[in-house]
């Protein structure tokens, strides 16, 4: 792999270990929990972050189609933190796989998006996953803080 896919990928590694500790030790319903109406799940939130993952990363940058039911990841609850962690890793593997079949010319590859009909270059899909990923583990690890100090009145 090039020594950019290699940095990206441990960029994208850091960012799961985070989501990994930020969700460590919590129980299933801490993880189903919402703090307000029309919020996400930590559940829904990591779910979520797999499938934006596999789609941008996948997808969009390196064209390995797959089927996405994007409505369906912000419906997921009922997941402990080991099945989670297993969506991670998932993740990570899949990304690496994607990751092995670009070039740095790909970066300049225009892709359309089937979603929003826009065109993107494979670049820009990619920095679109690690920054997607980066906003959803700020909102699980507030998620998690909130959660803490509602079971702190308990």
């Amino acid at each position: 792999m090039q020594t950019f896919f290699t940095d990206y990928m441990e960029r994208l590694a850091a960012l799961h270990r985070d989501i990994e500790q930020a969700i460590g030790g919590l129980t299933p319903a801490a993880l189903d929990w919402t703090p307000a109406p029309d919020t996400n799940s930590i559940a829904a939130l990591v779910t979520h972050i797999a499938g934006a993952e596999r789609f941008w990363i996948g997808d969009m940058a390196a064209q390995m189609p797959f089927n996405r039911d994007r409505e369906a990841e912000f419906r997921a609850g009922g997941l402990d933190e080991a099945a989670l962690r297993q969506r991670l890793a998932q993740a990570d593997d899949f990304a690496r796989q994607a990751l092995e079949s670009l070039t740095l010319a790909d970066l300049d590859s225009e892709r359309r998006s089937p979603r929003t009909d826009r065109t993107f270059t494979a670049g820009w899909a990619l920095l679109h996953a690690l920054e997607h990923t980066a906003i959803h583990l700020g909102h699980i690890q507030l998620t998690r803080q909130l959660w803490e100090q509602e079971s702190e009145g308990d």
